[in-house]
């Protein structure tokens, strides 16, 4: 969907938006042209309530999680699934302007969905949101990532922490326990090293994994930073992310990384070998180590990634994508009330059994202990949630700066230069998004 703006020199492309348009206007022509069959899909089903989504290996659970929502709203969800990422948005956002959008859409939270509240084709949930706040399904700060203006336009689809996932047996051999401050995590990495195991995953393989360290690093140093350097009141020149570029630098060097094309698919099969002994990850991946054979709390657990800074507030970095309803859904009473219940108790536990993570309603543990146990650290230490990067800040600065950040990790761009870079980007970026809000 976004095409490359090649004049800038000495760090990877830009994002053009005028070159942008074109593409998505080729692309809708496109479409328009072989009759839009993904559009044709969209036709009212008695009893079910269509859900656009991108991520067809959840189809199963959409479905079971539509059984538990039927008694609640008389419907079941029937997943309509495009996997190809430029493609879903593409023709989610084409449909969102007809008459022949999805009951429900699945989008990304925080700027992604502020991009799409803004053209005005998705429904106001402030009233179910006002409703989950009062029965404590939802958060009170979790409505700043799901809303635009002051209005709520996405409910959390799922709750997932960024932890370093472990090999429970590995650390126990070498006499290694979980970290609790930065000098003990070198600690461990260099013990790793010397017996012949890889300390961490860090890979831009997939292209938004190469944000994962750069995120969790500069929210370590400082959250408060962190914060603002999201909202684009700093700047990646400043002191933070140059010492966090260094550290990752650093831990390179010593060959405590995985090379940048390591694919983490395959992250959970090496943790099980023994090949890696840290792989900081979503708490989505725990359903990765159950499927390689590997027992949550036996063979492998999760910490939080230790503050760099001591002293330093402690903080998770928190991703969730939201389900938003189109207003100009097929059936959009029913898309309503689906997303209305979407966080019911009964209908949680089904979903996040499925997907093997955490829940975005506080009062659902997850059935997997790992990822319960970190869910239930956060709570208890008041561990300060953080927004993750990729929906932390307006989407071409995202995708630009991921850019840099993958060029750093293959030794193409120096810390100084990956910085400047994505400085660069920020101011423009950022004055081109308060343009289009004026």
């Amino acid at each position: 969907m976004r095409s490359f703006d090649t004049a800038r020199t000495g760090s990877p492309p830009g994002f053009d938006r005028r070159r942008l348009l074109l593409a998505a206007g080729a692309g809708a022509a496109g479409l328009a042209v072989t009759g839009c069959a993904r559009g044709d899909s969209t036709a009212a089903v008695p009893g079910a309530v269509s859900i656009s989504t991108d991520n067809g290996s959840w189809d199963d659970g959409y479905r079971k999680a539509g059984d538990a929502l039927k008694p609640l709203t008389g419907y079941r969800l029937r997943p309509l699934s495009n996997p190809e990422a430029i493609s879903y948005k593409q023709v989610t956002q084409m449909t969102l302007q007809t008459s022949r959008a999805c009951d429900l859409i699945k989008w990304g939270a925080g700027y992604e969905l502020k991009s799409l509240a803004r053209g005005g084709e998705l429904s106001d949930l402030s009233r179910l949101w006002d409703r989950y706040e009062k029965k404590g399904w939802v958060r009170g700060s979790q409505r700043a990532s799901m809303a635009y203006r002051g209005k709520v336009y996405g409910v959390p689809l799922y709750e997932s922490h960024y932890v370093v996932f472990y090999n429970k047996r590995l650390f126990a051999r070498l006499g290694l326990r979980p970290p609790a401050t930065w000098d003990e995590l070198k600690h461990c990495a260099a013990v790793l090293k010397r017996a012949g195991v890889v300390p961490f995953v860090a890979t831009q393989f997939g292209n938004w994994p190469a944000y994962e360290w750069f995120q969790e690093l500069i929210s370590k140093i400082d959250p408060d930073f962190y914060r603002a350097l999201m909202a684009g009141r700093a700047r990646y020149t400043d002191d933070v992310p140059r010492q966090a570029l260094d550290i990752w630098q650093d831990f390179m060097r010593k060959g405590w990384m995985t090379p940048p094309d390591y694919d983490q698919s395959n992250g959970a099969a090496g943790l099980k070998a023994g090949r890696i002994g840290m792989f900081l990850h979503g708490t989505w991946a725990a359903q990765g180590f159950t499927e390689v054979g590997m027992r949550p709390g036996k063979d492998y657990d999760a910490f939080l990634m230790p503050t760099v800074t001591k002293g330093a507030e402690k903080s998770v970095i928190t991703e969730s994508a939201v389900l938003a309803v189109p207003r100009s859904a097929t059936r959009h009473e029913a898309g309503m009330a689906s997303a209305g219940n979407w966080l019911a108790p009964s209908v949680q536990r089904v979903w996040t059994d499925f997907l093997g993570d955490g829940s975005a309603n506080p009062v659902v543990r997850a059935g997997n202990p790992v990822v319960a146990e970190v869910k239930e650290t956060v709570a208890r230490e008041r561990v300060t949630r953080l927004i993750r990067y990729g929906e932390a800040s307006p989407p071409n600065l995202v995708q630009g700066n991921t850019q840099d950040i993958a060029a750093f990790m293959t030794q193409q761009s120096s810390p100084a230069d990956t910085l400047r870079s994505m400085d660069e980007r920020a101011t423009d970026e950022w004055a081109a998004w308060k343009r289009d809000e004026s």
